[in-house]
């Protein structure tokens, strides 16, 4: 594909050490300013012939000191076409001299800076109806947008920039009108207007929305209709949530089907753990090989609960494999996780080629399998059906179930899992001596919380105090590295520095991490530093015109509009993410403020929500805690930490949690300790019923609805 529409497919390649090493001692014909940089992505560019410079103020200047046009070329490090847009256009000489002669070029790292990403995103889209990366901008010196498209052809692309140059030079009038009306464009189209009707959240309004939803469900694959298909795990994650407070089989079985046939799938890597970005095909066969962090995260969290709910033996396991695998691929000594796994790696002939460290050819099989190869054929698809490209394999589990596989081959199904474990491991050791896909070693703060929320679902479910340990490490890890000293956070840290003033996302997925990881501790350390962050981002984010927060705090450098990010993508919306903490630290801190603001931004949200659910399914998630029974359980007693444990095995999504062994300051904690004796209080808005001190009697006044 040469395009891919309207969702995030980031992930970022840094080569090794010894890479590093051997790279600095070679001689190069071009260096240009990015070798100043640390974003993987732009130090790849950085021997390109182009003059590429770094998105900065300085930079900016100079194009409008020197007037000349912008080329703001926006990309991410294993983006594919990207690549080959570099290697037809920016690496060649002629090309080049067109650019340099005429433009001042800027080359963005979209994760680093998805600020900037945002606007001329926005720009593509509505120049040509669609987007995607590469993204090239044509620009006025200001950074007003003329042009823009995604990956253009060597001569495509020596055409553009020769006409655009052409006529900005002979008719500078006619660019400049251009610019003004598309950048009024932009900004027209990203007004909020707030619904003048009383907000009134029915649980009607959510049956609708989903009724209409379920039109675009695949019944028989899983998951949306056609392909690519992509995991989604907070549609997935609202969709569960929805079918267990309204009792929805139907739902429930999409859900628990779509988990199923990732689980089973190429997109899941069935050797060493782990999601893809997604599947190009709809029955999630083949997968882009990249692995990202924020997927990773979100659906541990996703199979957690469902397990809690199913008990699913699978479910469990893919969890806890995925958690093996980040900890084994990305995990630094800072407690920082990496961003991604690039899909690229160099096969037998030395060149890069996707997927060339994941597939296998048959006969790879049988010298490493032996004996067993006929049994592990019987368990994972080395047919005709499980064949990709080249002859060779991409494993997913065949259709059969453990069960019949045993009674087919007689074996025990206690022994049939030992086998499979050991397949596992012969080929994890074998894969591991090929040449290993290229990690970005960049940690961003918002994509470390998410993954903070896998380890505390995981560790609330599963009860393996590991988890709850790498929890804690990452936290501190964003308190001690990316927490400043007026209080705000940063974005990024890579070779041991923190940079880029931190986005709304950052503070939206850190203050649920914080808000998350005093449920399963009781420290209310996490809770008050949420607290803390929230206020933070009122001051620095909040528009007081709209009621939303915007994207980019007051402090950072503008840009041509400064945006409010509201629909979910891979990624929930850091709006919707503030909206649902907001509605949580109102209860804990009883703070009207907090619950007046949470309530205005769902209603300014909620006929979006209605009308396109699957972009707006964390709205709906908060919606349905309105417009359904929501509870504060409070524990409070010398045994609080043990009933804890026992309430978080459950999945209670319409639950906040709060506990101490002894007097607590907490609003909500206030008048409920009794020294001799553990007490179990379920509240709504402050008003609780008698306390108890069974957990199997609290949960009676639980109602899912």
């Amino acid at each position: 594909m040469k395009y891919i529409f309207s969702l995030f497919l980031l992930y970022f390649v840094l080569a090794s050490c010894s890479q590093e090493k051997k790279q600095n001692t070679q001689t190069f014909k071009h260096t240009n300013d990015l070798i100043n940089e640390s974003s993987p992505y732009l130090l790849q560019h950085a021997h390109n012939p182009v003059d590429w410079k770094p998105w900065n103020e300085e930079t900016l200047e100079l194009a409008k000191k020197e007037n000349k046009l912008i080329i703001v070329s926006i990309g991410y490090s294993a983006c594919h076409w990207c690549h080959v847009m570099e290697h037809e256009s920016f690496e060649n000489d002629s090309v080049a001299a067109i650019m340099n002669e005429n433009f001042i070029n800027i080359k963005v790292d979209r994760e680093e800076r998805p600020d900037v990403d945002q606007v001329y995103m926005h720009a593509v889209q509505l120049l040509t109806g669609s987007g995607g990366w590469p993204l090239n901008c044509i620009t006025l010196p200001d950074g007003r947008p003329v042009f823009g498209g995604t990956y253009f052809e060597k001569d495509q692309w020596m055409k553009v920039i020769q006409d655009i140059s052409d006529l900005y030079k002979k008719s500078p009038e006619k660019v400049i009108g251009f610019a003004e009306n598309l950048t009024e464009g932009i900004k027209s189209t990203e007004l909020i207007t707030v619904s003048k009707k009383p907000a009134e959240f029915k649980n009607e309004f959510i049956n609708a929305a989903v009724n209409n939803w379920k039109t675009q469900f695949d019944t028989i694959n899983g998951g949306q209709i056609g392909a690519p298909k992509f995991p989604m795990p907070i549609n997935l994650n609202f969709l569960l949530q929805y079918a267990i407070q309204n009792n929805d089989k139907s739902i429930e079985n999409h859900v628990i089907k779509t988990l199923t046939k990732m689980a089973n799938g190429g997109i899941y890597d069935q050797v060493g753990g782990g999601f893809s970005r997604y599947a190009t095909d709809e029955t999630w066969h083949i997968p882009h090989f990249e692995k990202m962090l924020y997927d990773n995260a979100q659906l541990v969290s996703l199979y957690s609960n469902a397990y809690a709910i199913t008990k699913n033996p699978l479910f469990k396991k893919i969890a806890e494999e995925t958690l093996n695998f980040l900890e084994r691929e990305c995990l630094d000594n800072t407690g920082a996780f990496y961003s991604s796994i690039d899909a690229d790696s160099k096969n037998a002939d030395g060149e890069l080629e996707e997927g060339a460290y994941y597939v296998w050819t048959q006969n790879e099989l049988k010298a490493l399998l032996g004996s067993d190869y006929d049994l592990f054929k019987s368990y994972y698809d080395v047919s005709i059906s499980g064949l990709w490209e080249n002859q060779k394999y991409v494993l997913t589990r065949t259709s059969k179930s453990i069960a019949d596989i045993s009674k087919e081959n007689n074996i025990g199904e206690t022994d049939l899992n030992e086998k499979t474990n050991n397949w596992n491991s012969i080929l994890l050791e074998a894969r591991n001596t090929r040449p290993h896909p290229r990690m970005d070693n960049k940690a961003l703060t918002s994509w470390n919380a998410l993954n903070i929320n896998a380890y505390v679902d995981a560790y609330r479910i599963f009860q393996n105090p590991h988890y709850l340990e790498v929890a804690k490490k990452t936290a501190h890890f964003i308190m001690t590295k990316q927490y400043r000293e007026d209080g705000g956070l940063n974005h990024v840290y890579i070779n041991n520095k923190s940079s880029v003033d931190g986005y709304a996302e950052d503070y939206a997925a850190t203050i649920d991490a914080f808000i998350n990881l005093y449920q399963v501790t009781l420290d209310e350390y996490w809770l008050n530093t949420a607290n803390t962050l929230m206020d933070y981002s009122i001051t620095h984010f909040f528009d007081q015109n709209t009621g939303l927060f915007y994207f980019t705090s007051n402090n950072a450098p503008p840009l041509i509009t400064r945006k409010i990010e509201t629909t979910d993508d891979v990624i929930p919306s850091s709006n919707a993410t503030l909206a649902t903490s907001l509605f949580k630290l109102s209860l804990y801190y009883y703070d009207e403020n907090y619950s007046k603001i949470a309530k205005n931004m769902m209603h300014a949200m909620q006929e979006h929500a209605v009308d396109t659910p699957s972009s707006y399914s964390k709205w709906l998630s908060l919606m349905m805690d309105y417009s359904n029974p929501f509870y504060e359980v409070v524990i409070s007693g010398e045994k609080a930490p043990e009933l804890l444990k026992e309430i978080n095995a459950y999945y209670l999504p319409n639950i906040i949690l709060a506990g101490a062994t002894a007097e607590s300051d907490l609003p909500l904690m206030e008048n409920k300790y009794n020294p001799n004796q553990t007490y179990i209080y379920v509240c709504t808005n402050g008003t609780c019923k008698l306390p108890q001190t069974k957990v199997s009697e609290a949960l009676k006044s639980i109602k899912k609805r």
